[in-house]
């Protein structure tokens, strides 16, 4: 079975493209650092520990989308909701440099833009849409599951946009850009389908027990109360 994810490998793209991006991810990662201070405190720095074990456990596991084609979870979503964007991206970027360096998933040159597409451009629009329907996602337990669907499904969405847009850029595969873009869409529209019944029911199963620990709630909460800015 073919598994056609997120992840590029060495030599997809070419070398100023790779350190175009690679310098993009830096950027990226510095200010989610200094973000994610903001964000983090004593409950939830244990939580975010289990969000980066959660999302390399089910990067791990692939499912069918087609027949021959498979994907997996990205989690920029999942984590953004549950322990914020800057947090949610740090978490993502951990679990892609381990995956690089002990499992050879994605290749080291290609860390970089793995790292953008996945942990900042997918972690971003997914906490986007999250933050844009939280009035929904605060009514219900399956409100913000089902918001949870949504910004799962654009998280994946616009990840892989993110690729096309840089192999338009540097691409040096054989395939064209029209295919590889049409390929890559879309089968990460029905790989976002899945990511999303699995992040809606991650984070209700979440928000069952410690409502208090989803950060796309506790933001709103505090931003009423003066907390954080």
């Amino acid at each position: 079975m073919t598994t056609l994810a997120m992840h590029a490998s060495d030599g997809v793209l070419d070398a100023p493209a790779s350190l175009l991006f690679g310098a993009v991810a830096a950027v990226g990662l510095t200010g989610a650092a200094i973000r994610a201070r903001r964000e983090l405190d004593e409950r939830t720095v244990p939580l975010a520990g289990l969000v980066a074990a959660f999302v390399f456990a089910v990067q791990m596991i692939n499912f069918p989308v087609l027949p021959g084609v498979s994907g997996h979870l990205l989690g920029g979503a999942l984590a953004a909701i549950l322990v914020g964007p800057a947090t949610g991206a740090l978490c993502v970027s951990i679990v892609l440099v381990v995956q690089a360096l002990l499992f050879a998933d994605g290749g080291l040159t290609a860390l970089g833009v793995n790292i953008t597409n996945m942990a900042l451009i997918g972690t971003a629009a997914g906490y986007a849409v999250a933050v844009a329907l939280r009035r929904v996602a605060m009514r219900s337990r399956g409100g913000l599951a089902a918001v949870s669907f949504v910004a799962a499904l654009v998280n994946t969405v616009f990840a892989a946009a993110g690729f096309v847009v840089e192999y338009a850029i540097g691409g040096q595969g054989a395939v064209s850009l029209g295919g590889f873009a049409a390929a890559l869409l879309g089968v990460h529209v029905l790989i976002g389908i899945g990511e999303g019944l699995i992040t809606g029911v991650t984070v209700g199963a979440v928000a069952s027990v410690r409502p208090d620990l989803v950060y796309v709630l506790r933001a709103r909460r505090e931003q009423r109360e003066g907390v954080i800015p």
